[in-house]
């Protein structure tokens, strides 16, 4: 399948439509997931167009893993958590909705389990506040 430049991801990575904006360097941007698993529940997107890790060039793919180890570390600080979540899917059946590649990180908390992905939309505040302190925590 072709990388469709319509996807929601492509309209913020281009400021078409808000987003609650935590970091971004060259090769990509991190905001917070608007329907989040967990308190801090993040999203690294890469600026590439990538529809997955399919079509993903390596050079993109090499970019984001260290991203995504900062963006791990500064969750656990700032959300004082027990452990972090890595989540990546690609295409439908394996339960991609979003197709730009992007990877989920949440923090966790023992004995609290992840909330469904259900459509429903965290409060703006909420979201805002915890991009706060995940932009402080990259920082710290």
């Amino acid at each position: 399948m072709s990388y469709d430049t319509d996807n929601i991801f492509a309209k913020i990575l281009r400021g078409e439509i808000p987003c609650h904006k935590v970091y971004e360097d060259d090769d990509a941007i991190v905001f917070m997931d608007v329907m989040p698993q967990a308190p801090g529940h993040a999203l690294v997107v890469p600026k590439a167009a990538s529809r997955n890790i399919f079509d993903a060039d390596p050079t993109t793919l090499a970019a984001l893993a260290p991203l995504v180890q900062k963006i791990a570390r500064a969750a656990v600080a700032a959300f004082e958590a027990d452990g972090v979540t890595i989540l990546q899917f690609n295409e439908p059946a394996g339960g991609q909705t979003v197709f730009h590649l992007h990877i989920h990180v949440i923090p966790r908390h023992d004995d609290s389990p992840l909330r469904s992905h259900s459509g429903k939309m965290e409060d703006p505040e909420v979201l805002a506040a915890n991009a706060d302190k995940l932009r402080q925590a990259i920082h710290a």
